[in-house]
C-alpha cells in the first residue's frame, strides 16, 4: 500500500482557514482589560493592548470606529472593548478587531498608582517648598541611568557642547522588576560620593509598563531623602512618573535635563560681554554727565563772577566817557562837526543853490504835465481813429479802389440803363483818373421768370 503523502498548506492558506475558524467560532463578543502601548498613527487608526495580570491582547482600532468613541483612549484605563477575533494575515498576528469602546473604570496598576501618588502628597513630598535650587556651576553632575542606554550617551553630548563638567554615572537597570532597587543604589552610591553637585535620574522615552519602575514608592522615597538636588528626567515630555513629583525639578528628556543642570558656557559668555558693553556706555554715560554738570556749575560760576563785576566795571566806562567828552580835543572835535553843519544849512540857503532846485521843480512839473496831456489825449485819438475807419469805409473812393466806376451823363450820375441811349456820351471816374466813352448798345434788364 503505498504511503499517504502529506497535505501541504499554503501560508496565506492556512492562516486564512484559522482567520475563517476563529470568526465562525466566536462571534463579535466584549472583552475587559488595561489599555497599554497605546499608538494613534497618522492615518487615524489606533492599535493598543488589553492585558490583565495573566495575559494580553493586541487590539486595532480602525479610524471610523475610533471617529465615533465618546471616551478618548488612554494607557493605564480600564476599557470594554466589542469587536470580532481573527488574524492579520500579514504578520500572522492573532488580534481584536475592535468596533465600540467603553471605560470600565481604572486599571489595578493605574489605581494603585493614584493611591500612591496621594499618600505622597499628603506627607508633602510634592511640595513646592521642599524643592532645592538647581546649583549655577555644578561641578560634579552624578547620573543615574542604564550604561549602555541612549540617556547617558544625550547627557554627555548635551555637556560637551555647554561647558566642560564632571559626569559621573552610577550605572543602575531602568526596566524590569528589579528596576527600582537597582536605581536605589546607585542613587545611593553617588551620595556617598564627595564633590557631587546635582544628580540626574532617568532613562529614554518607551511604553509605559517600561517606565513603571519610576513610580516605585522606594525610589520615590530614595529620591526624596537624597541630600543632593535631583533632577528626574524620564521617557518623553508627555511621560510622567511619580519621581517627577518627588524630585527638586522636573525634564522633558534626558536632553532637556542636561541643558537644565550643565550652564550654557557660550551663552553666560555672550550675557558677560553684554553686561560688560552696558558698564562701558554706562560709564560713558556717567563720564558726560559729571562733565556737562561741571561744565554748567563753571558757567554759573563765570555768571556770578560776572554780574559782580559788571555794575563797577559800567561805573569806570561811564566815568571814561564824561572825562574823554571833556577832553579838549574832543570838544574841538564837536565844534568842528557844528561847524560843518552851520556851513551845509548856509550853503542850502543861498539863492543860487535855491535857483537849481526851482528849475529842478519846474523841469518835473513840466514832464508830469506832458505825460498827463498824453494820458488825457489818448482816448480822443482811439476814437478819431474809429471815425477815419468808419469814414473811409463810406467813402466812393473806397469802392472805386476795389474796381468799381462811377458812370454820369448829361443828366447826372446813371444808375439804371434807361438814363441812356445808343449813341450818348458819358464819362466814366475811376480810382485814378477819368475818360469819357459812347454809348453804343443798351441791354435791358432782365427780370427773373
Amino acid at each position: 500500500m503505498a504511503p499517504v503523502a502529506p497535505q501541504v498548506f499554503a501560508v496565506s492558506e492556512l492562516v486564512n482557514r484559522a482567520h475563517r475558524s476563529i470568526e465562525q467560532q466566536f462571534p463579535p463578543l466584549w472583552v475587559e482589560g488595561e489599555i497599554t502601548n497605546l499608538r494613534l498613527v497618522n492615518s487615524g487608526h489606533a492599535y493598543f493592548t488589553l492585558r490583565d495580570s495573566h495575559a494580553v491582547l493586541p487590539v486595532a482600532m480602525w479610524r471610523s470606529a475610533l471617529s465615533r468613541l465618546r471616551h478618548r483612549l488612554a494607557d493605564g484605563q480600564l476599557f470594554r472593548v466589542y469587536g470580532r477575533l481573527g488574524i492579520y494575515a500579514q504578520q500572522g498576528k492573532f488580534q481584536l478587531y475592535a468596533e465600540r469602546a467603553e471605560p470600565a473604570g481604572l486599571g489595578a496598576r493605574m489605581q494603585q498608582l493614584e493611591q500612591l501618588k496621594a499618600k505622597l502628597a499628603a506627607e508633602g513630598l510634592f511640595a513646592r517648598e521642599r524643592k532645592r535650587p538647581i546649583p549655577a556651576w555644578p561641578r560634579t553632575v552624578g547620573v543615574v541611568t542604564s550604561a549602555s542606554g541612549a540617556a547617558i550617551h544625550d547627557i554627555l553630548k548635551v555637556a560637551r557642547s555647554r561647558c566642560p563638567v564632571r559626569i559621573l554615572l552610577s550605572p543602575a537597570q531602568v526596566q524590569g522588576d528589579d528596576a527600582a532597587f537597582s536605581m536605589v543604589r546607585a542613587l545611593q552610591r553617588l551620595q556617598r560620593r564627595p564633590g557631587v553637585d546635582v544628580i540626574i535620574l532617568g532613562r529614554g522615552g518607551g511604553a509605559q509598563e517600561d517606565l513603571w519602575a519610576f513610580n516605585d514608592e522606594g525610589l520615590a522615597r530614595a529620591v526624596a531623602a537624597c541630600p543632593v538636588p535631583v533632577v528626574s528626567a524620564v521617557g518623553h515630555e508627555v511621560d510622567i512618573t511619580i519621581c517627577d513629583f518627588v524630585a527638586d525639578l522636573r525634564a522633558a528628556t534626558p536632553s532637556h535635563a542636561a541643558e537644565l543642570v550643565v550652564p550654557d558656557r557660550d551663552g553666560y559668555l555672550a550675557r558677560l560681554h553684554h553686561v560688560e558693553r552696558r558698564l562701558v556706555l554706562a560709564t560713558k554715560r556717567r563720564v558726560l554727565d559729571e562733565r556737562a554738570r561741571l561744565e554748567l556749575i563753571d558757567r554759573r560760576l563765570a555768571a556770578i563772577g560776572h554780574r559782580l563785576v559788571l555794575a563797577p566795571r559800567r561805573r569806570l566806562d561811564a566815568l571814561l566817557a564824561r572825562l574823554g567828552n571833556q577832553h579838549p580835543r574832543a570838544r574841538l572835535a564837536r565844534d568842528r562837526r557844528l561847524l560843518v553843519a552851520l556851513q551845509a544849512r548856509l550853503m542850502a540857503q543861498h539863492p543860487r543853490h535855491r535857483l537849481d532846485r526851482a528849475r529842478r521843480r519846474l523841469l518835473a512839473a513840466e514832464l508830469a504835465l506832458r505825460e498827463r496831456a498824453r494820458v488825457l489825449a489818448q482816448p480822443a485819438r482811439l476814437r478819431l481813429a474809429r471815425a477815419a475807419a468808419a469814414l473811409n469805409a463810406l467813402s466812393p473812393l473806397a469802392v472805386l479802389q476795389r474796381g468799381f466806376a462811377v458812370v454820369s451823363a448829361e443828366a447826372g450820375v446813371v444808375t439804371d440803363v434807361a438814363q441812356v441811349a445808343a449813341g450818348d456820351a458819358v464819362r466814366v471816374e475811376l480810382a485814378r483818373g477819368a475818360f469819357s466813352a459812347q454809348v453804343t448798345a443798351v441791354e435791358p434788364v432782365k427780370l427773373p421768370s
